[in-house]
C-alpha cells in the first residue's frame, strides 16, 4: 500500500510531481484540468517528458486523474451528457500521454430520469467511453456518497455500483475494462461502518461479494465531518472525524488491502503541514 495525495496543477502540470514529493508522497493524483470547466491546458511534447521525468525524478511511483467535478452520465440534456463523455474520453487520452495509471470519476444523478433509466443511460456512457480505447489509462467508476434520496447520486450503494461496473465490463470485448475506487467518507456517508476493525473486515468482505476485490483499484482516504449514513460528503483530517484512527489502521492493516493505493484529498493549507501530517499518521498505523 502507498500513499500520496491530490496535489495542485497550478502553473504547469508537470510542476505537479515536485509539490507531491515536498509533503512525502509515495504517488499523486491530479486534475488535468480545471474540475468546473473550460478548455484543458495543452500538453506539449515538452510538458509530457517533463512530467515524466519528474515523476521518476522525485520516486512517484504511480498518478491518477480525478474527472471534473461536473460530470453527468446521467442527464436529459444532451450539452451536459455527451459533453461528459466527451470530456472522459479526453482524460484518458490525456492520462494515457502522461503515464498516468488511473482516472476516476463521479457518475451523475438520477434526477432527470429516475433510478432504473438513469443506471442504465450510466451503463450505456461507460461502454461509449471505453469501446475502442487502446490507451493505457485504465478508467474507474468512484463511489459516492448518495446525497439526493431516491433520485440523488448514483453510485453509493455497491451493489448498485457493482451492476454498473459488471454490465458495462460485459459488453466490452476489449481488455479496457473500468474499475472501482472507493472514497472512505463517501463509503461513511452511505452507511457502511468503517469504524472498527470488525466492520472493516465486513466492509471488505462486502466489497468482495458485489465489486468484487478484484475490481478495487484505488483508495480515496478521507475521514469524515457527518456521522454514519447521513449521506454527506465532507471531507476531515483523518482520525479526527467520525471514522477515527482506528477505522483507518484497520484499513492500513488488512491482508487483502495490501496492494490497493491510497490518495488523500483531506483539507489542504498552503504550506502542505496537514497532508505530512496525514501521510505521517497513516504510515504510523
Amino acid at each position: 500500500m502507498l500513499f500520496g495525495s491530490h496535489v495542485s496543477i497550478a502553473g504547469r502540470i508537470d510542476l505537479a510531481p515536485g509539490r507531491a514529493a515536498q509533503v512525502g508522497c509515495d504517488v499523486l493524483q491530479i486534475f488535468s484540468r480545471s474540475p468546473r470547466g473550460g478548455q484543458p491546458p495543452k500538453l506539449t511534447k515538452d510538458i509530457i517528458k517533463n512530467y515524466k521525468t519528474n515523476c521518476k525524478k522525485y520516486n512517484i511511483k504511480e498518478s491518477y486523474i480525478h474527472a471534473p467535478y461536473f460530470i453527468n452520465l446521467a442527464s436529459k440534456t444532451p450539452r451536459i451528457r455527451w459533453g461528459s463523455i466527451r470530456v472522459l474520453k479526453e482524460e484518458l487520452e490525456r492520462g494515457s500521454s502522461l503515464g498516468v495509471k488511473y482516472l476516476m470519476t463521479h457518475l451523475g444523478t438520477a434526477r432527470d430520469y429516475g433510478r432504473a433509466k438513469s443506471i442504465e443511460k450510466v451503463i450505456k456512457a461507460v461502454v461509449h467511453i471505453l469501446k475502442g480505447y487502446q490507451g493505457s489509462t485504465q478508467f474507474l467508476l468512484e463511489q459516492s456518497a448518495g446525497a439526493g434520496g431516491e433520485n440523488g447520486i448514483i453510485g453509493g450503494d455497491l451493489k448498485e455500483l457493482a451492476v454498473i461496473l459488471k454490465t458495462a465490463n460485459s459488453q466490452l470485448k476489449s481488455a479496457k475494462r473500468a474499475g472501482i475506487c472507493i472514497d472512505t467518507c463517501h463509503a461513511f456517508a452511505m452507511g457502511y461502518n468503517l469504524q472498527t476493525k470488525k466492520s472493516v473486515n465486513d466492509f471488505v468482505k462486502k466489497i468482495d461479494s458485489t465489486i468484487g476485490l478484484a475490481n478495487l483499484k484505488l483508495f480515496h482516504f478521507n475521514d469524515s465531518k457527518f456521522g454514519l449514513g447521513e449521506h454527506k460528503d465532507r471531507h476531515e483530517h483523518i482520525g479526527k472525524g467520525q471514522i477515527g484512527q482506528a477505522g483507518f489502521a484497520a484499513l492500513v492493516n488488512h491482508p487483502k488491502l495490501k496492494n490497493i493505493n491510497v490518495v488523500l484529498e483531506t483539507p489542504k493549507d498552503k504550506a502542505g503541514k496537514f497532508d505530512k501530517m496525514n501521510l505521517k499518521l497513516l504510515r504510523s498505523f
